[in-house]
């Protein structure tokens, strides 16, 4: 089966031994946790070789951080792939590999809020400077390139608001100026979006979320060609974010159920957005996959599933918001998203309470905005957990 190309559900499970036909060299099914902070070498010559290699010492690589990489990297159809000890070390290395000193960055306002505070609070300090914009409008993304834009940084579907980003239009704006494109395809994972299809040079994940999928480690990931990585990881050497061997085996694990988890979560999500939208005590429901969202269109377009998180408000005070998600017995009032449990959060004290009250108003995001991650767990146990809690609101 050497020529034929595989699906992502199975390069999930086999690895890149499902499209290279290879088998492993020992008779363990699974791989092999390689725990160890440095390599041995039996003389000076070998330790020159070995040292841009991944068996010098794990902050310039590592066996079992290899595994999983190519693994992302044939989910993304990417040359290869790098993890990190988080998806703000992923972010944030990236940019840094990318820009410098001088450089102009083209992003869209609504993003992961400690990328919004990154980008919009630190890197001045470093002479880079960045443009916002709306998310939605393509255009607004070709207005604001100037001779010295470098990068474009998407993020589809946005946190918290699930906006979709027209891919596809805005890589053939960079492309035309050559400008590096960068998204943070997080909520999506590789089983509902492939940005690389639409001519994104570099995907990023916060694997903390749905490529773990457990809510039990803290990890990132880069998906690119060669020549980008070559540079991250020398960014990632000296920065220090590598992840640690467990961790990234817990990683690999993961990535076993992702297609599965992935479809569950699809089919959960959108049940019980469309329950909620016929709620007479819900005032907006944000996921891409209902028909009333102002992007369905473009999100069936570039998505084969509308994800595992979507985002509502309660028509009603702060004090309704509150009783709503103090009331939740299965849905778990904590951030986060994309493992096997739900859980629920207020976005505005948690992945954006980092912005100020303004900036959090320009992206949409009020202090009754409560989102979503659903789980894997039956869809009539979590409809009745939301339908008792929104009876308990007044």
């Amino acid at each position: 089966m050497k020529n034929r190309e595989m699906h992502a559900e199975t390069i999930a499970v086999q690895g890149r031994a499902a499209n290279t036909g290879t088998t492993r060299t020992s008779g363990s099914v699974v791989g092999s946790i390689v725990q160890t902070a440095t390599f041995r070498v039996s003389s000076i010559e070998e330790q020159r070789e070995v040292r841009l290699g991944e068996e010098f010492y794990t902050r310039y690589g590592n066996p079992t951080l290899a595994e999983v990489e190519n693994v992302i990297a044939d989910l993304e159809s990417t040359e290869g792939a790098l993890v990190f000890a988080s998806g703000m070390a992923a972010i944030t290395s990236c940019i840094f590999t990318a820009v410098r000193s001088g450089d102009h960055i083209v992003a869209q306002q609504a993003v992961y809020g400690s990328t919004y505070d990154f980008l919009a609070h630190w890197l001045p300090r470093f002479g880079i400077e960045t443009t916002f914009v709306e998310a939605t409008d393509p255009e607004q993304f070709a207005r604001a390139i100037r001779p010295q834009t470098k990068m474009i940084y998407m993020e589809s579907p946005t946190n918290p608001t699930l906006k979709i980003v027209d891919i596809s239009a805005i890589v053939e704006y960079a492309r035309r100026h050559n400008i590096l494109t960068l998204v943070d395809s997080t909520f999506a994972s590789p089983i509902n979006q492939q940005p690389r299809k639409f001519g994104v040079d570099v995907v990023i994940h916060s694997a903390t979320k749905f490529l773990g999928g457990h809510s039990d480690i803290i990890c990132g990931a880069v998906a690119a060609d060669r020549n980008f990585l070559s540079r991250l990881r020398e960014a990632r050497i000296v920065f220090g974010g590598v992840l640690d061997p467990h961790a990234a085996w817990l990683l690999r694990r993961g990535l076993k159920t992702l297609s599965v988890r992935v479809a569950r979560q699809n089919e959960n999500a959108l049940g019980l957005a469309g329950f909620l939208e016929k709620h007479p005590r819900i005032r907006s429901v944000h996921y891409p996959f209902l028909r009333s969202h102002p992007q369905h269109a473009l999100a069936r377009k570039q998505m084969k599933g509308g994800g595992g998180v979507f985002s509502f408000e309660i028509e009603g005070t702060v004090r309704n918001t509150q009783a709503f998600v103090e009331s939740l017995k299965l849905f778990a009032l904590a951030p986060s998203l994309g493992g096997v449990e739900s859980l629920v959060t207020v976005p505005a004290l948690t992945s954006h309470a980092m912005l100020s009250p303004s900036e959090r108003k320009l992206l949409g995001i009020t202090e009754q905005l409560i989102r979503v991650s659903v789980g894997i767990e039956h869809i009539d146990d979590l409809t009745a957990d939301l339908q008792e809690a929104l009876s308990r609101i007044g």
